[in-house]
């Protein structure tokens, strides 16, 4: 019998030699493939005990889910089975081997649109396409949702954008449906290296070329690696974060260009952590939206918002209305109508204080149809970044907004040029007919004001009067305008 501590030269069983095998890596270094080949030897346990208690003597009404256990032990013997041949093409090969990582851009609309069932015949079509262009040292699989993945051998970096093209060319179009995939392609430096590790990377990838306009394939490259731990660091403290009440909610001013005064405010995530300092919006506010923790998140600002409106009425400020966001995960369910009524509750504020900011892009019919059930309730809906995207006046038809904010990158488009003028002049006329408010975002020159003030725009956000602030300043700050 050979012992660990016999290949190691440690004794596992003792503190401080475990920690110095795992200081020094000794574990990857000197038995990897005893490592991978227990894992394997533990999945197939695992997979063996399930079966055993789907085959015993328990009464099958006593079994929960059954069909969702069979698909999940099918899914794990697909994904065992993947890292398997991952593995030993790792082992064994003499070539480069890469993983490539892929999915369809915008697969969450092609659901919303044609109903989840030719979403999964999407699915099923992909894989008859790699299953018919793979050879017997590529591997693939459907790794969760619209998300697959790809492991093969090669010996020049063209073959993988030349296999990243015939895949494109062969899954551009299904039932007259353009589909575009998105890929993230890593080449393995170091075989040693857990699967896991060269599966995030691959998955990183992936998701950063979704930012470029001019490729939809990219390899990985070293600085992606603080962005990993940037997401894993995010993961781990988010719940701390709400727990420890680590997040907080900064105010950015709303004023009125004729009054040079305050009319409002929206309420802002921001999140000091104790060692870290200050984590910005656009460094978690993505992946939080991403797993679905935004939620929390945004539970955890409107209850802050309501709190402030109350203290602000108590203080005799009662017309400072305060806009939290809304964001499509909310409109997808009925809990976000009761937690708000609930908060409402809680601290007794009148409802037309707290507004609800729901972005131009959250567009099918179900969000529609939530955000009807808030106008009917008595809340004031702001639709936010209009102009970013195409289906503004649409959703102006479908959604029962009180007020429109005009995008920041929109207003900038829009005042370099004479035609642009024009055309942002005619949406404040528009929004004035149609008896909306309009607030102007992201203002930040004397140029735009004058402009604004022109156009008979009147409410506007941004810099040039103000950043987003913690409350107490705010607080400070609306008390002295109002005495």
């Amino acid at each position: 019998m050979i012992y660990c501590r016999d290949i190691l030269g440690k004794d596992i069983s003792k503190p401080q030699d475990m920690a110095v095998i795992r200081q020094e890596g000794l574990i990857l270094q000197k038995c990897p493939r005893a490592i991978n080949i227990s894992i394997e030897i533990l999945e197939d346990m695992l997979k063996d005990h399930l079966k055993d208690m789907t085959e015993s003597s328990i009464k099958p009404e006593d079994i929960p889910q059954n069909d969702e256990m069979e698909s999940v032990l099918k899914s794990m013997g697909r994904l065992r089975r993947f890292n398997r041949n991952a593995r030993n093409l790792l082992y064994s090969s003499s070539k480069g081997v890469a993983f490539i990582q892929f999915d369809i851009r915008k697969f969450k609309i092609i659901n919303d649109l044609y109903g989840e069932k030719f979403g999964d015949e999407v699915l099923d079509f992909i894989i008859s396409q790699l299953k018919e262009i793979c050879h017997s040292e590529q591997y693939y699989i459907n790794l969760h949702s619209d998300v697959f993945m790809v492991v093969t051998e090669y010996d020049r970096e063209e073959e993988l954008t030349e296999f990243t093209r015939q895949l494109d060319a062969r899954v551009s179009n299904y039932k007259n449906v353009k589909l575009q995939l998105s890929y993230g392609i890593y080449t393995v430096e170091d075989k040693k290296m857990e699967l896991r590790q060269m599966s995030d990377r691959a998955a990183m990838t992936r998701k950063a070329v979704k930012n470029s306009l001019l490729t939809n394939v990219l390899f990985y490259r070293e600085q992606f690696k603080e962005l990993l731990y940037n997401r894993k660091f995010i993961e781990e403290n988010m719940q701390a974060a709400v727990t420890e009440r680590q997040f907080m909610m900064y105010l950015q001013p709303k004023y009125s260009i004729s009054h040079n005064t305050i009319v409002g405010a929206e309420a802002l995530a921001r999140w000091r952590h104790p060692e870290r300092g200050m984590i910005y919006p656009d460094q978690f506010i993505p992946i939080i939206e991403e797993n679905g923790f935004i939620k929390k998140v945004d539970y955890y600002i409107w209850e802050e918002a309501c709190r402030f409106i109350r203290n602000c009425v108590d203080a005799g400020i009662p017309d400072c209305p305060v806009s939290v966001n809304v964001s499509r995960v909310h409109l997808k369910d009925n809990e976000c109508i009761q937690v708000l009524s609930e908060l409402i509750e809680k601290y007794d504020i009148p409802k037309p204080l707290l507004e609800l900011e729901i972005t131009e892009t959250a567009n099918d019919q179900q969000v529609s149809r939530k955000a009807m059930q808030l106008k009917e309730e008595g809340y004031t809906l702001l639709m936010d970044d209009f102009g970013s995207g195409y289906s503004s006046l649409n959703i102006l038809l479908e959604t029962p907004f009180d007020v429109i904010k005009l995008d920041k990158k929109f207003m900038d488009n829009m005042i370099v040029s004479d035609k642009g003028r024009i055309l942002l002049e005619q949406v404040v006329l528009m929004a004035n007919r149609l008896d909306l408010d309009i607030v102007a975002e992201g203002v930040e020159t004397k140029e735009q004001v004058e402009l604004l003030r022109n156009i008979g725009c009147d409410k506007v956000q941004g810099y040039y009067y103000d950043k987003p602030m913690p409350e107490e300043e705010f607080f400070k700050k609306l008390k002295g305008a109002r005495q």
